[in-house]
């Protein structure tokens, strides 16, 4: 959290209620942005949402836009909007990558497209490991994904390597349940935990037990889809509810003269969540920071808890057993993970 609490420079009062853009475009339909989305949109948004006052950015090797991010922050960095230590930088650890000897090239490779010394945070994208090699998604000649069986533990331990060599300022994890993070926690000879887990929530899913789970130990709980998914094909089943048409959400909307979306967005900064708002509009980047100019009472906080419906817009039916606990990318309450 100390990591985290250092790149508060937008006005935000707590370490957990930073918020954050995710950026992703051409292959990562898998996070929702539409395939056809050329690489320089990224490069644009990014610049716009430096300028619009946003600080930390989110990325990945699997979002095939990291050379296009870093330009735009080296851009903003040499026009003087700002400080490379004004910028706090996530990227992830793609599944393919999980084993040891292969996840400090995938980082360094990440900052090699970014132009860039280190990463402030850096990720395991997902619980699940596949097979190595340069197809991110691998599959056999019938389709089936190709799992690898590593140790995620052992993984860690190369993430933490990682963090010792200055590459990354902190480590932490994404899409992990409980168990998954139990299992990290636990480890024998442990050095690091992780700072921070990143997964679906919004007031739809609301994560409570998870949420409690990780401020327990410490653990920044981040939110993506935190405004219920921009909904494409075929990632999002279309006959499932919009959230920001939700009743109750466009009422305490009213109330407070403000957007359903930020209504979303302040609901978790309030419960101590970190948020990832994923735009490429100038004029949303800028009205999402909105959030800080107003609070919800404890009786709108208590109005969108009665909201969650265990609702999961991202879902890709994956079932591999390893390390003692079976990982399902469609989630139920205890929050297990979706496959991003």
């Amino acid at each position: 959290m100390e990591e985290i609490s250092k790149h508060q420079n937008t006005g935000i009062s707590s370490a957990v209620s930073l918020c954050a853009l995710n950026i992703s475009s051409s292959f990562s339909n898998l996070l929702l942005k539409h395939p056809l989305v050329p690489k320089n949109k990224a490069l644009e948004a990014t610049k716009l949402a430096i300028e619009a006052g946003f600080r930390h950015i989110d990325s990945a090797h699997l979002y095939n836009n990291e050379e296009y991010v870093g330009l735009a922050i080296r851009s903003k960095i040499a026009d003087g909007t700002v400080k490379r230590e004004d910028i706090f930088y996530t990227s992830k650890l793609w599944c393919n990558s999980h084993r040891p000897e292969l996840v400090r090239p995938a980082l360094e490779r990440s900052l090699k497209n970014l132009q860039l010394d280190y990463v402030d945070l850096y990720l395991i994208h997902f619980p699940v490991s596949l097979k190595p090699g340069e197809e991110l998604i691998p599959k056999d000649e019938n389709g089936k994904l190709l799992f690898d069986a590593v140790d995620l533990c052992a993984t860690w331990e190369a993430m933490e390597k990682c963090k010792d060599a200055g590459l990354a300022k902190s480590i932490g994890v994404s899409n992990f349940n409980r168990r998954q993070l139990e299992m990290i926690l636990n480890k024998p000879g442990l050095k690091y935990k992780p700072v921070c887990n990143q997964v679906e929530c919004h007031p739809y899913l609301n994560q409570r037990k998870l949420l409690d789970f990780c401020k327990s130990k410490d653990i920044v709980l981040v939110a993506y889809s935190a405004l219920g998914s921009h909904r494409e094909k075929p990632w999002v089943d279309q006959n499932s509810p919009v959230l920001l048409e939700d009743p109750v959400l466009c009422a305490l909307a009213k109330k407070h003269k403000r957007t359903p979306a930020l209504i979303a967005l302040r609901y978790q900064l309030q419960r101590g969540v970190v948020v990832l708002a994923k735009s490429y509009n100038e004029q949303r980047m800028r009205e999402n920071m909105k959030v800080f100019e107003f609070q919800l009472t404890s009786e709108d906080m208590k109005a969108i808890d009665g909201l969650d419906r265990n609702i999961r817009y991202l879902t890709l039916d994956i079932n591999h057993k390893k390390n003692n606990c079976r990982i399902y990318a469609r989630g139920n309450s205890e929050g297990n993970p979706n496959f991003i």
